[in-house]
């Protein structure tokens, strides 16, 4: 019996004309796009599709234009049948699992990430924070070399960010302790480590300022018991009930974001399938290197959805 797990992008998944195909098609996807241009008070539909690319890139917009598109295309393989036994998100993805969870309603996830990315955005002023990609070391050492740069006086602040996969973690922090690190670790003989082309150093400590932000806006919001296993980033642990669900989603933003081991906590819990729901293929490139055994699918418009049907029998 194939156990799936739904997994859902994160910020830079996103591209100009995702979601296109499924609005053409789904009178049901329509209505969505509908009622969220209504709540956020600008066509988030019309950036989807047709851009500008600099506008969809920002933050701000970025986050409920991915939210949207994800859960557009998840409402389209629920009501085709196809469920999953459990979801993640990888970051801002973790919201989409949300929605998908019965946690959020779309409506509050679309707001609450746009105030999630303005609050980012806002944290660390322009051109001072940055992030690294750090390829082909192990997590340890590269702890040990953002130790051994934040040890240094005048060394600045950076730490590990993302724990994707085996031998590639993400660091952020201040700029100049960020580029230390890169020279660092090409000096270990990492096979790569360049800088990240985002203008916000999330999941790290640099955050704190948007986490105390973003936690008055959770008040106003209803969360609710998850219909389906939720884990989270922050912990790699399954999620039951709405008190820890804030709490990591606030943690989330200022701590690593552990998806190698979310991946493997899902595949220790039976997962064997793995679907990308929404634009790219970011995540099953991850899973990939995690689990080369496991089934990985990426389903992001109408024809996607109808191949996974056919390729699992629904």
């Amino acid at each position: 019996m194939t156990k799936i797990a739904f997994v859902f992008p994160g910020q830079g998944s996103q591209v100009v004309g995702m979601g296109l195909d499924l609005y053409d098609k789904y009178d049901s996807v329509k209505e969505l796009y509908r009622e969220a241009q209504q709540k956020l008070g600008y066509d988030i539909g019309s950036l989807c599709f047709d851009g500008p690319k600099t506008e969809l890139n920002r933050s701000v917009r970025t986050q409920p234009c991915l939210v949207l598109t994800s859960i557009a295309v998840y409402r389209v393989m629920r009501d085709s049948g196809l469920n999953p036994a459990i979801v993640a998100g990888h970051s801002l993805g973790e919201y989409s699992a949300l929605v998908a969870a019965g946690v959020l309603s779309l409506n509050d996830a679309l707001v609450l990430t746009q105030m999630r990315g303005e609050f980012m955005q806002g944290a660390v002023p322009e051109g001072q924070g940055l992030m690294a990609a750090i390829v082909g070391l192990e997590r340890e050492q590269v702890e040990r070399l953002c130790r051994e740069v934040r040890q240094v006086q005048e060394g600045g602040y950076v730490a590990p960010a993302n724990y994707n996969c085996p031998q590639q973690v993400v660091v952020a922090g201040q700029k100049k302790a960020v580029e230390q690190v890169i020279e660092a670790a090409k000096t270990s003989g990492a096979k790569m480590a360049k800088a990240l082309a985002v203008s916000v150093p999330s999941h790290c400590e640099l955050m704190a300022g948007a986490v105390e932000r973003l936690s008055g806006f959770f008040d106003n919001v209803t969360f609710n018991s998850p219909l389906i296993p939720i884990v989270n980033n922050a912990d790699a642990a399954v999620l039951n009930d709405v008190a820890s669900i804030k709490a990591s989603l606030l943690r989330q933003l200022k701590s690593p974001l552990l998806w190698e081991d979310s991946v493997r906590t899902m595949i220790q819990a039976g997962v064997d399938t793995f679907i990308e729901v929404g634009p790219g293929t970011v995540l099953s490139g991850l899973i990939k290197r995690i689990d080369s055994k496991a089934g990985i699918y990426s389903v992001s418009d109408s024809g996607g959805v109808q191949r996974i049907l056919q390729t699992l029998g629904h």
